[in-house]
């Protein structure tokens, strides 16, 4: 059954056996992304975990996102550090991702959501392929053991003074043999999994390949540990989720935000800043999430930006970091056969569930293994055939797409989608600038030639230069036709350009005809 967004209601537990075994592939992916963006925010390893709980669960059930998936996101991580130590406490900062929450409420009734429909696909295309080439490199140091960046960066700086290359270097010195045998048998599982596998049963669709990735990963680390300690993986290198001796334990790992401080200035300028990041990144994602969906549904964005301010909002309240819908999650989603918001919400009870009963168990996970599994979603995203047909599709899609793609490699995602959304928008004027008009052929009858200039529906400013540039080259003697009665909006700059010409065509001999709009009025000049 193929959902869409009218019939997603009925058909969100009819789709359960596609959405359950997606919803945990996520749920692997997520954990380490909330923890290692949690690291790098500067704020507790546990607050992380919550923005993915209240993530998946609230703004899963609240979106109407298909295949979406919220959480911490990397792209916030810095502006949160920096806020944390600004605003010299956590429960302030909390206060700030409440505030933050609100002001996304506000953006979503008051329709804010339509600017995510102004990004080109071809930007929005190399956002995603960018990821995908930033996410495999970022893993290959955590594949071979060495953990020394954080899961989830996805920055070309990092915060320890290294970039994603120096990073590969330096992983040289510090290889663990044990790491580099489960992620070779993880990707054969993975690979195994995806090529042939999947193709031959239906269970082993139910089953997913990273589930089993794991299970090998955590049986590998079980009987190493003590029968060949050499071949073990050390702690470091294992997903480290914070384990609450009791209940009451677990409970206290829950904060409260300072609200006496909202009157604020600090706290409001974090609280806006985190607004609009938020805000962009969440747009951006829906936008390439929708082109990932098989089946095209479309996201209502300002219901997306209620759902992230409502997920913003609760998880302050309760000591969470400020969330996002974040494409790394999301994409495994997609690829992993999720077909509706189930799976967003499967994978926050599963964080909640895990978190609070077997954290022992989740921290027996090899890191290589998921850098495995993010290896497959990175070669998804960048696949070759993506950049073929976007090179056939001529420069004007090509140049914003490889931009945008080696703005996030080399600086981050925002910056990269700035740079490529700047590239397409010069090559928006500058097709603009030379299709404002039509110029046929010279007509030479009776010794007189004839220039008949069609000018487009839309004329602004920007078309100035160009018909002025073919005016001034109409020769002497000429009979000239104005033909605006296909133009809907002609700028009064262009009409000016215009006027002027006609006080001067009569001294060059140029007769000027101009057809009107409307009517269709002819008038001789």
């Amino acid at each position: 059954m193929k959902p869409n967004n009218r019939k997603e209601s009925n058909s969100l537990f009819t789709n359960l056996r596609y959405d359950i075994p997606a919803s945990i592939v996520v749920f692997f992916v997520a954990v380490p992304l909330c923890l290692g963006i949690a690291l790098a925010s500067g704020a507790p390893l546990f607050s992380g975990l919550i923005a993915g709980i209240v993530g998946g669960i609230v703004v899963g059930a609240l979106s109407n996102s298909s295949l979406g998936v919220s959480g911490p996101a990397a792209g916030l991580a810095v502006i949160v550090l920096n806020s944390i130590q600004s605003l010299g406490a956590f429960d302030i900062f909390l206060l700030a991702v409440v505030l933050a929450g609100g002001i996304q409420i506000v953006m979503g009734l008051l329709k804010g959501g339509v600017i995510g429909y102004y990004f080109p696909s071809s930007v929005i295309k190399g956002m995603l392929s960018g990821i995908g080439i930033i996410i495999f490199l970022k893993q290959i140091p955590h594949a071979f053991g060495y953990d020394g960046d954080y899961e989830g960066d996805l920055s070309f700086w990092q915060m320890d003074g290294e970039n994603t290359f120096s990073e590969l270097g330096n992983m040289w010195s510090y290889l663990s043999p044990g790491a580099m045998i489960v992620s070779a048998v993880s990707l054969l599982i993975l690979i195994s999994w995806d090529v042939y596998f999947t193709k031959k049963h239906k269970f082993f669709r139910l089953v997913q390949g990273p589930l089993v990735a794991v299970a090998f990963g955590i049986i590998y680390q079980l009987l190493t540990k003590s029968a060949f300690p050499e071949f073990s993986i050390e702690g470091e290198h294992l997903v480290s989720v914070p384990v609450a001796g009791s209940f009451s334990g677990f409970i206290n790992q829950f904060s409260l935000p300072d609200f006496t401080r909202i009157s604020s200035t600090d706290v409001w300028i974090v609280a806006v800043t985190l607004a609009v990041v938020a805000s962009l990144e969440t747009l951006l994602s829906v936008e390439a999430t929708d082109k990932l969906d098989p089946y095209k549904r479309i996201t209502n964005t300002n219901r997306e930006l209620f759902a992230q301010g409502t997920g913003n909002v609760i998880s302050g309240l309760i000591g969470g970091l400020p969330l996002t819908q974040v494409i790394v999650r999301s994409s495994a989603n997609v690829q992993s056969g999720g077909r509706t918001k189930m799976s967003a919400i499967i994978h926050g009870f599963l964080l909640l569930l895990s978190v609070a009963i077997i954290p022992t168990v989740l921290n027996m996970i090899p890191l290589a293994v998921l850098a495995c599994v993010l290896f497959v979603v990175g070669y998804k995203l960048a696949k070759p055939s993506l950049f073929k047909q976007m090179y056939r599709l001529g420069w004007g899609q090509f140049a914003p797409f490889i931009i945008t793609i080696l703005g996030i490699v080399f600086t981050d995602l925002l910056r990269g989608i700035a740079l490529g959304f700047l590239v397409a928008l010069v090559i928006l004027l500058r097709n603009s600038f030379k299709n404002s008009h039509f110029l046929h052929k010279e007509v030479v009858d009776n010794g007189k030639r004839k220039v008949k200039m069609t000018l487009a529906e839309e004329v602004s400013f920007l078309n100035k230069g160009a018909i002025m540039k073919a005016l001034n080259k109409i020769p002497e003697g000429t009979d000239l036709t104005i033909d605006m009665s296909n133009t809907v909006n002609l700028d009064y700059d262009v009409l000016e350009i215009i006027d002027n010409f006609k006080n001067t065509a009569k001294s060059k001999g140029i007769h000027v005809t101009l057809i009107n709009r409307g009517e269709m009025e002819t008038v001789d000049y």
